[in-house]
């Protein structure tokens, strides 16, 4: 019979860390910080696969890593979060209700399963000021920290987060916080350690805009990312980006009262203005007898 070789459960844990952490490493950062209109969330991507996302209301997801396996995390937050809200109340979704949530999955995957995911994620969500903003940084074990106000995950998060505490305030406008995201991201990566100039081609870039009423989440990207990048404050408001999926406006009169098929079988009948034919003298009235009854 074989023997099976015996591994002590500290040791498995230190294995499962180490393959977790360097399979983060090998991946492109991204940074999330507070400003004075919110919460900015900065990635380093080069694809059309996107790292950072809308999650609810107020609440946005940021992840490094193996892209399937965040992808699903995303995915399964999303749902639970308009479960949630769908049978309780809008207000019971918060970024604390969704950080424990993702907590108990990444540690029951991470002690039960043979390999770890591979992701490192933040939830997001931004307050009615930038003391009441929340970052929540979930590791791939489900540890789960608060941070205060700036974070770093991927790659050399050590040194971009070293930066960023450096030059993060909470009182910054818009085009300031995006030019410490990107020198941030651009100080590791270099030749010989020398810093990088990213581009609005190699930046992913979204807000949490606390002053946007219902959901704040927006991208910004083409034409607005560029002049932010150059730190111009000429954007206006409407030209900062889209909001994924958005919903249509809603109509003056409030929520339509008829169906599609409704208005086909409205369209089909004669207009009311339309002056009915004249009857015929020979022939009787409708519920009518010929003998008057």
């Amino acid at each position: 019979m074989a023997m099976q070789f015996y591994a002590s459960p500290e040791q498995v844990q230190r294995d499962r860390s180490e393959y977790a952490r360097k399979g983060i490493a090998r991946g492109r950062s991204a940074v999330v910080l507070t400003y004075e209109g919110g919460i900015l969330l900065v990635a380093e991507n080069i694809t059309t696969l996107r790292k950072i996302s809308e999650i609810y209301d107020k609440i946005g997801f940021a992840a490094v890593g193996r892209y399937n396996e965040f992808e699903s995390l995303r995915r399964a937050g999303i749902r639970m979060a308009d479960v949630n809200g769908y049978s309780y109340d809008r207000r019971d979704v918060t970024g604390r209700f969704l950080a424990n949530a993702y907590t108990q999955t990444l540690g029951a995957i991470f002690t039960e399963t043979q390999k770890p995911y591979e992701v490192e994620i933040c939830i997001a969500q931004v307050g009615s000021s930038p003391e009441t903003d929340e970052l929540y940084r979930i590791t791939y074990d489900g540890s789960v920290m608060d941070e205060p106000g700036f974070m770093a995950m991927g790659g050399q998060a050590e040194a971009i987060s070293s930066v960023l505490r450096e030059g993060h305030d909470p009182a910054a406008d818009l085009p300031t916080a995006l030019a410490l995201a990107a020198k941030a991201l651009g100080s590791v990566g270099g030749e010989n350690g020398a810093t990088r100039k990213l581009d609005s081609k190699q930046l992913e870039v979204a807000v949490l805009d606390r002053r946007r009423k219902g959901r704040a989440f927006r991208r910004i990207h083409g034409q607005p990312l560029i002049t932010l990048l150059e730190g111009l404050e000429t954007v206006a408001e409407k030209d900062l980006g889209d909001v994924d999926a958005a919903p249509p406006p809603p109509a003056a009169d409030g929520k339509p009262t008829v169906s599609a098929a409704s208005e086909q079988d409205v369209a089909s009948k004669p207009a009311a203005t339309d002056k009915p034919e004249a009857a015929d003298p020979a022939e009787p009235a409708d519920g009518v007898n010929g003998d008057g009854s």
